[in-house]
């Protein structure tokens, strides 16, 4: 009981670098066990040889593990892992009754916009896509809705805008409605969304989480175990069987693990290589929350006082032919969709989304990794010449 009290009162770097203090209790091996098993034995009455462990569809040790540290640096009473982001994104959707109202933000990562219209259709759910981090534009649209729930995504992404997510709460809620934040751009290393008001807090654990561009994996975490949206989203888990395996628990993790020191190393480049953006004549440009000149800096500074992220936009002086040579020319960052890896990657967003979502031919979506960042710097000043 002291060594848990200890552990409670310990900082989130070390909780998550120790993951929870989990020790093998039957070898002391400091590395938890994978368990393949998805069945478990019983005795010779019947009952269950581990009260724990009936099937591994909800019993598997590393997958309450992995919810365990990721609740506690979401400072949450509860967490469940999924086997995607966007299986997690859609058990909080299913929440919805049969023509309801949802609010979405505009211009987030397409693979949400684009299921959640597909889901309101089918269900004859109305739906409303609006800039969430307008706080008149959000309050206008919940008073005049009184919507379910409101699903935004700070910082978000390509454009990296950020939400106020104590207004945006203390408004959802007053119109009978839950508010959603995915924070995937941020991780719960640099912001806590439920500290500010949030009902729920959504994370592609593929992405920073693991960190190693090797693992899908989905997490939501709550302060409110016990309202029924997410007595919901259990069941909805359990009887759908959007589950982790096992091994993709071991590997999140292990990844997990150093979560707070590629943060560290991911945001101090992203810095650096805005900074030298922003500078460069060819950069009409530069969608990033920890500089200055953004819009939201200061919100930004509030909501993620250790840091702004590895994810960052710039915008090309030019046409798409002009930002596509630029990623063309790119070597040490990677031509790849996805963020927050150890990997730099870059990505013309317009290549891949077309005009479904008004993301301009000039945009460059980053997401910068771990690397030297001479080298970084360097591949940008080389394809930008």
């Amino acid at each position: 009981m002291a060594d848990q009290q200890k552990r409670s009162n310990q900082h989130i770097v070390t909780r998550m670098v120790q993951a929870n203090g989990a020790i093998d209790p039957q070898t002391g091996g400091v590395v938890p066990p994978i368990q393949s098993s998805t069945t478990f034995a019983r005795n010779a009455d019947y009952s269950l040889i581990s009260p724990n462990h009936l099937y591994a569809r909800d019993d598997d040790d590393l997958v309450r593990l992995g919810e365990d540290i990721l609740a506690k640096a979401e400072n949450a009473e509860a967490g469940l892992l999924f086997p995607s982001g966007m299986a997690a994104i859609a058990a909080v959707m299913r929440t919805v009754p049969n023509r309801g109202t949802i609010i979405l933000q505009t211009q987030i990562y397409w693979g949400t916009t684009k299921w959640v219209r597909d889901f309101c259709k089918r269900r004859e759910i109305t739906l409303l896509e609006i800039e969430c981090s307008d706080n008149e534009t959000l309050s206008a649209a919940i008073v005049a809705n009184k919507p379910d729930l409101v699903f935004v995504e700070t910082p978000s992404n390509p454009w990296l805008r950020i939400t106020d997510i104590t207004k945006a709460a203390e408004l959802t809620q007053a119109a009978g409605g839950k508010l959603v934040v995915d924070s995937t751009a941020a991780s719960p290393v640099l912001s806590n969304p439920l500290s500010f008001g949030a009902d729920i807090v959504m994370h592609s654990a593929t992405k920073a989480i693991n960190g190693h561009s090797d693992v899908l994996a989905g997490f939501l975490a709550t302060n409110d175990a016990q309202s029924a949206m997410w007595q919901a989203i259990a069941m909805d888990r359990h009887d759908a069987g959007a589950v982790l395996g096992s091994f993709e628990a071991w590997l999140l993790i292990r990844g997990m693990r150093t979560l707070p020191l590629r943060m560290e190393r991911m945001c101090e480049n992203a810095m650096l290589v805005a900074k030298f953006l922003e500078a460069h004549p060819k950069v009409e440009a530069v969608l990033y929350p920890g500089l200055k000149s953004h819009p939201s800096h200061d919100l930004a500074v509030k909501q993620m006082p250790n840091g702004f992220g590895p994810l960052l936009s710039f915008l090309v002086k030019g046409s798409a032919k002009d930002a596509l040579e630029v990623c063309a020319k790119l070597e040490t960052f990677k031509r790849a969709t996805s963020l927050g890896g150890v990997e730099s990657l870059v990505e013309h967003r317009h290549s891949v989304e077309g005009n479904a979502t008004g993301v301009p031919e000039n945009l460059i979506r980053l997401s910068v990794g771990i690397e030297h960042i001479d080298d970084l710097i360097g591949d940008l000043k080389e394809a930008l010449s």
